[in-house]
């Protein structure tokens, strides 16, 4: 199993108490730190605005966030999980990750999906289209990189974008261009574009649910006659480790009293996935045994949320010394 690990930008209320000013700091800290340990990757999420709430919490903006860190690391590679096609046009987004791949000696990667968080969307003026037309946007806005990438220009004349003879140089240093993630179970459309066009996916949920999202794409890549073992399928996991599972629950009380200042009652919502049992909670024998569970489905790219990152990395010391040697 190959493994990659958050950054906490703001978005999650992963930033709250440290002042603006030295975020970046803790940041570069992080990736740095990453970049030095076992991590094949490094990501941020590509929103605007704070979740679950949006707040006036600093959110730091993720393609930014991939050029500093592109001239702050050597090795580590660098992705968003994941960038929404609709907040930028794509010949622009082309060249941007171009600059990155660039700067980075060939690290970037490409996370992609149709954006979901409707408060953002319209916050910053971008309306907010039907699932139908966001995907269409997705659909053509990868047709428009993928050209950039492998040829220098890019030329579409499609519903949702027109770009004509649009330039984009330099080229990515990967060979092929970028990689694409395809962020996103969608059965008809999402998952059929991540056939032709993804190295990558990536979907939520249990097992079951990984299954039948699994079953969907072999069968879009059987019908276009693509080898489905071509395709590496990752998952996120929102992760808390402790040595003992009453360490465990004190992590969980430190990080809600952390948030709730900021949450009130809605804190509640923030901390469920973590005390519900869905999120990757546990001592290391538990969670290699659950992330075991899921390498025999299929999965091979676990990434990794730590909440607790900002604050406390003896729980990523643990994950690094005896979750990631288990499984890699």
């Amino acid at each position: 199993m190959r493994f990659g690990t958050f950054i906490p930008q703001g978005w999650r209320f992963d930033l709250v108490g440290i002042d603006p000013a030295d975020q970046w700091r803790v940041m570069r800290h992080l990736a740095q730190r990453a970049d030095e340990g076992p991590w094949e990757s490094l990501w941020v999420y590509d929103h605007f605005h704070t979740r679950p709430v949006p707040s006036n919490q600093a959110t730091h903006e993720a393609w930014t966030l991939m050029a500093a860190f592109a001239a702050s690391t050597d090795r580590v590679r660098l992705g968003q999980m994941c960038t929404c096609m609709g907040y930028r046009n794509p010949a622009y987004l082309a060249k941007v990750a171009a600059t990155v791949d660039v700067v980075s000696g060939g690290r970037a990667e490409m996370g992609i999906g149709g954006g979901w968080y409707e408060h953002e969307w319209l916050a910053y003026g971008y309306g907010f289209p039907g699932i139908g037309e966001r995907l269409g946007m997705l659909r053509e806005g990868v047709e428009i990189m993928r050209q950039a990438w492998e040829t220098g220009t890019a030329t579409l004349d499609g519903a949702h974008y027109q770009v004509d003879g649009a330039i984009v140089q330099p080229q990515p240093l990967q060979a092929g261009g970028i990689p694409l993630w395809i962020a996103g179970g969608g059965e008809k459309v999402t998952l059929r574009i991540a056939a032709q066009h993804a190295t990558y996916t990536n979907f939520a949920g249990g097992l079951e649910a990984f299954d039948h999202k699994s079953d969907v794409l072999r069968a879009h890549c059987d019908a276009i006659g693509r080898d489905f073992a071509t395709i590496t399928r990752s998952s996120n996991f929102n992760t808390v480790v402790g040595e003992t599972e009453s360490e465990v629950a004190d992590r969980l009380d430190a990080i809600a009293a952390r948030v709730a200042p900021h949450l009130g009652d809605d804190v509640d919502a923030l901390m469920a996935e973590y005390r519900s049992g869905s999120a990757l909670v546990g001592t290391p024998e538990q969670i290699v045994e659950r992330l075991r569970e899921h390498e025999e489905h299929g999965l091979g790219y676990a990434i990794h949320y730590f909440p607790e990152a900002a604050y406390d990395h003896s729980g990523i010391d643990l994950f690094e010394s005896q979750v990631i040697p288990a499984l890699s």
